[in-house]
């Protein structure tokens, strides 16, 4: 089933099962992809629809922090709860070790010393961790590895 329509099944069934969060986050999903689509004139892939999702998923981990300290345990919960649906949608994510595995792996291969060829290692990771790992935690691993 393609990607496309797993969203408007599971949009149906939140509706169903009134589960307005959960509605609310495949409805904004829908939405950015037809956004994306008309945008570039284009239909996307399954792949495309990954990094749209991806690119949510971004969005609600990076304003986490700020709702924590701000106390809204009301939002924190309704944000949980959509980024637990988004991460449904994206294939299993890689765990700390196996990114450290492959960021070790990309700084053989390129031959990087130092920190500037950092560049030089995202390059050669990001395809191989695509929709897989949030580029924040492999930025911090390069980081790691190369100090």
């Amino acid at each position: 089933m393609a990607l496309k329509e797993k969203l408007m099944d599971d949009l149906k069934m939140a509706m169903k099962d009134k589960d307005i969060t959960r509605k609310n986050t495949v409805q904004m999903v829908r939405s950015a992809i037809l956004q994306f689509e008309k945008d570039n004139l284009c239909e996307l892939d399954d792949d495309g629809i990954l990094d749209v999702i991806a690119k949510e998923l971004k969005k609600r981990r990076d304003v986490l922090p700020e709702y924590e300290k701000s106390g809204r345990d009301d939002l924190i919960e309704v944000l949980n709860k959509e980024i637990e649906t988004l991460l449904a949608y994206l294939p299993k994510q890689l765990t700390k070790e196996e990114l450290e595995v492959i960021v070790k792996d990309a700084i053989a291969e390129v031959g990087a010393t130092s920190m500037k060829d950092m560049g030089k290692i995202m390059a050669a990771v990001m395809p191989k961790t695509r929709g897989r790992a949030d580029g924040k935690m492999i930025n911090q691993i390069v980081k790691e590895s190369l100090s």
